[in-house]
């Protein structure tokens, strides 16, 4: 279904973008963000890429470095505010609430203790339109229009600002898809479609808001890229341990970057003249090589004990529920995902802590190092970093791990399950997912900015208000 939306040839997109009907030039900035967009897999497929091939040429093109973590959250509203995640003191999805055992919380808009760059732009009288930015639900009030983005409990509650926009929108494109849900799963085809509708009803909308909405600044993530690069990696990447050559699934990622490339013509033959376009990613795609089961191997050696043998798979936070970790005996647990979090058991600081106070930083670099020197299943070095976050970050605020991994330079996940009975596991125990994040996202300008060099994702918010400096608004 198109929506009744007009196709357009896409190699005339920049062309008729750039010479449409209108006055005077008029300041106007959107940034088109592609979650989980490679710099590699892009230039791999920039053949059969025809919009993203005219951009790249004619416009900046260069790598975007991400922050530590690389992962969609924190890293758009990291964007959007220039503070790294210590900063924000917003470190992932879930964020520990307190210092209690069971004190994690689901990330929310009300969580971000930094100004994010369209509030600096409302000040000056600048009018935005956000589609579908990770942590901004709640929506909150902005000179302008909000449509949240994920994580959102579903389009039944009030996700847009004002609440009547999403009437519209569901008169628009019937019910909108913020994220699909169950990504990790063996029913590709299934997922394939969803992320294709959800893509283009995201489009779609966009669409509608640059024709409709009185805007300066126009900001949009599509969530499509990410979910099929953890579904399908295997399919794509020849160097994948699992990885068949058959496979009917082996175009199907580049099958969705053409229909990518697709509506990002549609979406720029629909703005404004001389709009200032920015393409972005929050960060990039790495093959998945397995994962290690963090708290297994707390388990084994003895940092973390439980009161009875669990099943496997079992989730350590249902353990926690149920009364069955010793916290008597325990020196720390873990989080799992795409980077592994430790948690130190502290005296006066957890209710049940045991690590004095006076032997904090000793726990905590013995731990760091005998975790990285973890191998992999056949006894081989994986290149594991294990970071402190007063060195990753210029503040640290809310209740950060005591330690943050990367298992194989971010090639291995952290599994957080135990019961396993062994450290090394080659499927995710949340589902099935080919994929880790890398550090290195895209950045494209179109027409050029005078940049050099590669840019950092905290760089972009200096540049969208750098474009509307001296801007009286309207």
């Amino acid at each position: 279904m198109r929506y009744g939306s007009k196709r357009i040839a896409r190699k005339q997109t920049l062309r008729g973008w750039e010479d449409a009907d209108g006055g005077d030039a008029v300041k106007k900035l959107a940034v088109i963000g592609l979650d989980c967009v490679d710099p590699v897999l892009l230039a791999e497929l920039l053949p059969d890429l025809p919009t993203f091939a005219e951009l790249t040429k004619s416009g900046t093109f260069c790598r975007l470095k991400s922050v530590d973590p690389p992962i969609t959250v924190p890293a758009w509203m990291c964007m959007m505010t220039g503070k790294d995640p210590g900063e924000l003191g917003v470190y992932g999805f879930r964020n520990r609430a307190d210092f209690s055992y069971r004190g994690v919380s689901i990330v929310s808009s009300t969580q971000f203790r930094h100004r994010p760059v369209w509030e600096d732009l409302g000040r000056r009288g600048l009018r935005s339109i956000l589609l579908g930015i990770p942590g901004t639900y709640p929506p909150r009030p902005i000179r302008g229009l909000v449509v949240a983005g994920p994580p959102i409990p579903g389009t039944d509650c009030e996700y847009t600002y004002p609440a009547s926009l999403g009437r519209r929108i569901a008169g628009w494109v019937g019910e909108y898809i913020p994220d699909v849900q169950g990504f990790r799963t063996d029913k590709k085809e299934r997922l394939l479609e969803e992320v294709r509708t959800m893509t283009e009803r995201r489009f779609f909308v966009a669409r509608q808001l640059i024709h409709e909405g009185n805007w300066d600044f126009f900001v949009m993530v599509e969530m499509g890229p990410d979910r099929l690069h953890h579904a399908l990696w295997a399919h794509h990447d020849r160097a994948h341990p699992k990885h068949d050559p058959q496979s009917p699934l082996r175009d199907a990622l580049r099958d969705y970057y053409r229909f990518l490339d697709q509506q990002l013509a549609e979406l720029l033959a629909s703005l404004p003249r001389s709009t200032q376009v920015l393409v972005v990613s929050d960060h990039g795609v790495q093959r998945m090589e397995g994962g290690i089961a963090v708290n297994e191997w707390l388990i084994q050696e003895g940092y973390l004990v439980l009161r009875e043998d669990p099943a496997p798979g079992t989730r350590l936070a249902d353990l926690i529920a149920d009364g069955l970790v010793d916290w008597s005996r325990t020196v720390a647990w873990a989080e799992g995902g795409y980077y592994g979090r430790v948690f130190l058991n502290v005296r006066g600081r957890e209710p049940e802590g045991i690590v004095p106070p006076s032997r904090y930083e000793e726990v905590r670099a013995e731990l760091a190092e005998r975790l990285a020197a973890i191998p992999d299943d056949l006894g081989r070095p994986i290149g594991t970093r294990v970071f402190r976050p007063e060195d990753l970050y210029r503040e640290v605020h809310g209740i950060p791990p005591d330690l943050i991994i990367y298992f194989g330079n971010l090639t291995w996940r952290s599994i957080g399950s135990v019961g396993w009975g062994r450290i090394h596991l080659h499927e995710n125990d949340t589902g099935p997912d080919d994929a880790n994040h890398s550090p290195w996202g895209i950045f494209i300008a179109h027409p050029p900015l005078d940049r050099r060099g590669d840019l950092s994702l905290l760089d972009i918010r200096e540049i969208i208000l750098a474009y509307f400096q001296g801007e009286d608004g309207g």
